[in-house]
């Protein structure tokens, strides 16, 4: 970094140099545009939703008779919500043995207490 001298500048000269290297530095330094998170959630028909599962129709309303899948139902029609649908699929992931195995090691490690009062 370079250190400057102001001596023969008035003030309004040197807000406006210090404004034009604050322009410069932002537009060197300018992140990319984040996609808006205000966009109303996405809500989609039984059809959509069944397209969406790789479901068919009926097998949808079956789910839902069962209260298996998050549903709206206005009237007589039933609404899903995208976001919700896929926490629906993501909630049934099957762990993998390295993360099951983990989970156990986890599990002895933190409950040793209790395996050592049974002797």
């Amino acid at each position: 970094m370079e250190n400057v001298v102001f001596t023969n500048l008035s003030i309004p000269e040197i807000r406006q140099l210090f404004r034009q290297e604050l322009e410069t530095y932002f537009e060197t330094n300018k992140q990319p545009e984040q996609p808006t998170t205000d966009q109303p959630e996405q809500l989609l028909t039984i059809q959509e939703a069944a397209e969406f599962l790789s479901l068919t129709v009926a097998t949808l309303y079956s789910k839902v008779s069962k209260g298996e899948l998050p549903v709206m139902k206005r009237s007589k029609r039933l609404y899903f919500s995208r976001t919700e649908l896929l926490d629906y699929l993501k909630a049934g992931r099957t762990k993998s043995n390295a993360e099951i195995e983990q989970e156990a090691k986890a599990y002895l490690l933190n409950n040793k207490k209790g395996l050592n009062n049974g002797k």
